[in-house]
């Protein structure tokens, strides 16, 4: 009897190395959320991944969900420039790694799913991915349902409010912050979600 299938469109966000004649990764659905997939290396139909592609899938499953083999792959958007800066690779990949290690509720998808494709496209243009980065943690903990406007920012000095004010707002091509400034400011955030959040950073 054939197994449950589905169709979605996904992120690929992690890529492990082949088995066999298979290659796995993980993608993320704003449908279903975390899902692992297998792709048999050269199959028909099936267009092959990369890291930070946007896909559509057909997908199929013999063990009730725990991983899926990919029937079908059509590539929808490929972020080819994200490899071409050090920096952003590094950061891009560390979105991918978070959002792989957290359990998103059903409720939140779509809004992660949001915030991958608007991250990923501006990784791919190289222009402050530490503020892209910023930005991507913020909201993904925001999007989680943590209070970070009523509890994390009040607590920030009057200077660095302003200064996170102006990362969250302004557009890329306005911002002027120092990468130390931006760095300073990621690490007191990712020390607020370490103690008041169940997010796992690393």
């Amino acid at each position: 009897m054939a197994g449950p299938s589905l169709q979605t469109e996904a992120f690929v966000l992690h890529r492990r190395p082949p088995a066999e004649s298979f290659q796995s990764f993980t993608v993320f659905s704003a449908e279903h959320g975390t899902l692992q997939t297998l792709q048999r290396i050269g199959g028909k139909n099936a267009a092959p991944l990369d890291l930070f592609d946007a896909v559509a899938l057909v997908l199929e499953s013999s063990n009730q969900g725990r991983t899926w083999f990919i029937r079908e792959s059509r590539l929808i958007a490929r972020h080819t420039g994200i490899g071409r800066n050090y920096e952003g690779l590094r950061l891009a990949s560390e979105l991918a790694s978070l959002v792989t290690r957290n359990a998103v509720p059903e409720e939140s998808r779509r809004a992660v799913a949001d915030l991958l494709r608007g991250a990923f496209g501006a990784f791919e243009t190289g222009v402050r991915p530490d503020i892209v980065f910023f930005k991507s943690l913020y909201r993904f903990a925001r999007d989680e349902g943590y209070p970070l406007k009523q509890h994390w920012f009040p607590s920030l000095p009057a200077e660095d409010r302003q200064d996170v004010a102006a990362l969250l707002n302004l557009p890329l091509a306005e911002q002027s912050a120092p990468a130390p400034s931006v760095l300073r400011l990621q690490r007191r955030l990712e020390d607020y979600l370490r103690g008041h959040t169940e997010i796992l950073l690393d």
